[in-house]
């Protein structure tokens, strides 16, 4: 089994890479659907999975130059506490309880639907927001609508693990239309190291993280990631997407049914 995790986290690890996709959108439902592990213990390793992940990424783009610190902080101050909040009410609702994993595995199916719509729609919302410059936030109503989506991202990675991919990025250019893509890619991986951090010692005081799942993903997804990379190089953006939105729908689908 454990040569299973190593391959899963390769081949989760090497999509990631090509498409950009965070890894709680594929790895996630893999778990829960392929390996039949509880829907809090997949969230719980998967959420220390990221963090682990994101750090490597955080000091890449730091050294680069591209993140946003100002926005990262507004963000985090909506997500880390809604993370501690969300946590509280896994533990006082019973994580490991079967009707609360079957809540969240109904949360994960629509954090990964949500995943799918910001996939298919992001070109034509970016275009929407840049024909509209009047209807861009800015000053203080733009401080807290940043703060209201860390909120929300922060509600969805504790429960589900899923949307500080995606999802993220999708709010910072909605948000934040001017950001070079290298920008947004570093800032919403900044943001997302301690929203799964936080997260992931929630899930381990509950008791619903698999260490020995945790190293084997990781010793598949560290190669995989850069073999990703290089790969992306050469497969059409367009088409790898359709086929990720296509994945996830049926993932979605499956958990739900």
């Amino acid at each position: 089994m454990t040569l299973s995790y190593i391959v899963s986290g390769f081949a989760v690890g090497l999509l990631v890479g090509m498409t950009g996709v965070g890894g709680g959108s594929l790895m996630t439902p893999l778990l829960t659907l392929l390996f039949g592990m509880p829907p809090s213990v997949a969230v719980g390793t998967d959420l220390a999975f990221a963090s682990i992940t994101k750090s490597a990424g955080t000091f890449t783009h730091r050294r680069c130059g591209t993140v946003r610190w100002d926005i990262v902080r507004r963000l985090c101050i909506g997500a880390l506490p809604a993370a501690v909040l969300a946590t509280l009410a896994l533990r006082w609702f019973g994580a490991l309880n079967q009707e609360i994993g079957q809540i969240i595995r109904f949360s994960i199916a629509g954090s990964v639907m949500l995943t799918v719509i910001a996939l298919l729609f992001k070109g034509k919302m970016i275009a929407w927001i840049n024909g509209h410059p009047k209807r861009q936030l800015s000053g203080l109503a733009l401080v807290w609508a940043t703060i209201a989506a860390g909120a929300l991202l922060g509600t969805l990675v504790t429960v589900s693990s899923i949307g500080a991919g995606a999802i993220g990025a999708t709010l910072l250019v909605m948000l934040y239309p001017q950001l070079s893509s290298a920008e947004v890619a570093g800032t919403d991986i900044a943001y997302a190291v301690p929203l799964t951090a936080i997260a992931a010692i929630g899930h381990w005081w509950l008791g619903s993280i698999n260490w020995m799942l945790l190293a084997s993903l990781l010793l598949g997804s560290l190669p995989g990631i850069t073999l990703g990379s290089w790969a992306a190089r050469s497969v059409p953006e367009k088409f790898l997407r359709a086929l990720l939105a296509m994945t996830l729908t049926g993932v979605a689908a499956k958990l739900i049914y």
